[in-house]
Order: structure tokens, then sequence, then C-alpha cells
């Protein structure tokens, strides 16, 4: 197959491609300038988007013997995700934006982009799995569960996942460091990244407030007195406990959480955790990564949901509901979660294999 290896400058792609070259694949290496300025990136190994990325990106395709390739992805990353980041803060969610990267980066501009030029598809150092059942190739979780990132990666159309190639999902992280070492890669040794790419300074609240301002707005408890003030609500996010500044303890002398954002107003609602309990989630913009029956509109499955990259699966009772043309995605856990917000990914398991996710937009008991 002709295949293009996604290589961010990590370990991890740079691995995969060498897998996908020795399988005896035509492999060429790609490496996504996703900012027009790089320089506002910070230097450094904890992103994975700098300009050291793509320098190491290419030491590692010399040394596996592929070509390579710098494309420019600057205006689609901007307008998919920093800009749905933007957004979704100011309306009081919580977007995931390495999620929205791999829906709309990584895969949908990429992948079409390999198939219109006659590729067969894109190799990338995610750890994920895929199987063929029944003549259709499926997404599953990862051999080393603590790696997994099947959650972030369940934003992926049955179609994508096709064309969609994992190399290292059989494979333990430290594992992969080794086989790196021993191909002569000099990145066997480069820490994962963990931050957000665009935020240079790793500080997402003064990221905001420089581009969506700052207003004063009152932070109240659950009967709406006022025990604080903020500089702006979307620097918040459910389930938040520290850097709160509150001026008036509780009763209880229990620490508060934020509960709800309400951005129309600036307030942000604070209380006890037990507020936070949720067992009710409903998801808009439902993707589904493999069959799905019209039986799922009529009685509940049985599965499990995530709400985390790297959280804690719940079983739950799913099921699907089409009013006015829209579909949604609600799932019903056997107990609570705490401090779920808005705009977080919902992703439904049925074991290892990853049925579907949706966008959350309502949650409740």
């Amino acid at each position: 197959m002709k295949l293009i290896a996604a290589m961010s400058g990590g370990v991890d792609s740079a691995v995969a491609a060498a897998r996908a070259k020795e399988a005896g694949h035509d492999v060429i290496g790609v490496h996504l300038a996703l900012s027009k300025n790089p320089k506002k990136y910070r230097s450094g190994a904890r992103g994975c988007c700098t300009i050291e990325d793509s320098h190491d990106a290419r030491r590692a395709a010399d040394v596996i013997g592929i070509p390579f390739y710098i494309w420019d992805m600057s205006d689609e990353f901007h307008q998919n995700v920093v800009e749905n980041f933007l957004s979704e803060y100011s309306a009081g969610r919580t977007p995931n934006p390495c999620l929205r990267c791999n829906e709309k980066i990584k895969f949908e501009a990429v992948l079409d982009r390999a198939l219109a030029m006659g590729f067969d598809g894109v190799v990338t150092g995610h750890y994920a799995q895929t199987r063929e059942v029944d003549g259709q190739r499926l997404l599953y979780r990862a051999k080393d569960h603590s790696k997994d990132q099947s959650y972030v990666l369940a934003v992926l159309t049955s179609e994508q996942i096709q064309g969609a190639h994992f190399p290292l999902g059989d494979t333990v992280k430290d594992d992969v460091r080794k086989e790196a070492s021993k191909r002569g890669l000099s990145v066997a040794s480069k820490p994962d990244s963990h931050d957000i790419c665009f935020v240079p300074s790793g500080d997402n609240a003064g990221w905001l407030r420089e581009r969506l301002g700052s207003e004063v707005g009152e932070i109240v408890d659950e009967s709406g007195e006022k025990v604080g003030e903020h500089q702006g609500a979307y620097t918040y996010t459910v389930g938040q406990r520290r850097g709160l500044g509150l001026s008036v303890p509780s009763e209880s002398g229990e620490p508060r959480y934020v509960l709800r954002i309400e951005p129309v107003t600036n307030t942000v609602v604070v209380g006890e955790r037990e507020s936070l309990a949720t067992t009710r989630f409903v998801g808009e913009k439902p993707v589904w990564c493999g069959p799905v029956t019209e039986a799922l509109v009529e009685s509940p499955a049985r599965g499990a949901i995530q709400v985390r990259a790297h959280g804690t699966p719940y079983a739950c009772s799913y099921f699907r509901t089409i009013e006015s043309g829209q579909e949604s995605l609600t799932a019903i856990t056997d107990e609570p979660i705490f401090g779920v917000a808005t705009g977080q990914a919902m992703v439904i398991y049925e074991g290892d294999r990853v049925v579907g996710s949706a966008t959350i937009a309502k949650t409740g008991l």
C-alpha cells in the first residue's frame, strides 16, 4: 500500500513510520505545519508542534529512509481547532483541542488529501488498534491501556477508520522507546507531549484572557449569594476546585467546586462536590465508529462510557434519539460521575471496541 506517515517529531510517530516501511509499504513522511508563525509556539519538547519537532521529524525520516515533506495546515488548524477552542470557552463549555485536531486535521484534512493524491491511507503513532470484523475495520483500545488513545480517536467515522493505520496498537510504550533506540532514532528518549500546542506559555486562562478580554463577574453559590469575583467566566471549568479565590467560606467548611458557567451573565456558580454528580449524558452530533442499528432508537444497549481521555469507563445504557432530523446520543450510567463539563467528548465502548462518540451538550441526574 501507499501510505502517508504523519510525523509529529515524537518517538511514537517515528517508530510507526519505520514499522510501516518495514512491512513493505510505500511510505512518505509528512509533518504538519500548524502555525504560519512557528516562533509563537514555545521551544521545548512538551508540545507537539514546535520548530524543534519539525527538525526531529525530518531527521527520523532520514534515518528510516523515506521521503519527507512539510504540509502547511495552518489555515485549517486555526479555523477548526483554535477558533473552536475560543468559541467553546466563550459559550461556557470545555473543549478538547487534541480531539478536534484528530478529527479535523490529522484525519479529515490529511486523509482526504492523501486519498486525493492516490495514497491508500495514513499511518500515525496513536495507541489504538483496528480489527477486521465481518469485512469492516473497527476501532479498539490499545494493548497498553495506560497509553490508550482510542478516546481521542473516537471522532473518526467508519470511512476514516478504513484508511487509518496504527502500527503501535499492540505494543507497550517502553518497548516502543527500546525499538526506537535500536533503530538509531534520536527521539528514542524524547519526552511525551502534554500541553496544548497553540498556547505557548501553557497558561490556558491567560491565553484566553488575552483574546477574549477580562470582564469582572460574580461567583455565586447555589442559592445565588455572591461569594467572590472573577476576571472572566470562560477561564473556569466545571469541577474546578483550586484557584477560585472565594471570599466567603462554605457553611459546612467543605471545599467548593465550579458547578456551571453562565456566559450570558458572566457568572460562575459554585457548590459542594455532591452537586457535581451526573448520571445522564446527552451528546450532540454523534459519530459512529462502526455499524449502528436502528434498534438503538427503540431500545437501549449496554456498554461503558468514558468522559475523559484517560478516565475510568463507567457501565451504562445508551441509545439514539432523532428529533426533527437531529440525532443525539444519550448515556445513563449505573453510578454517578462527578465534575463532567459540557463540550467534552463522551465515548461509548462495548468491551474494548469503540462504538462511537458525541460532544456532551447536557448533563443531569
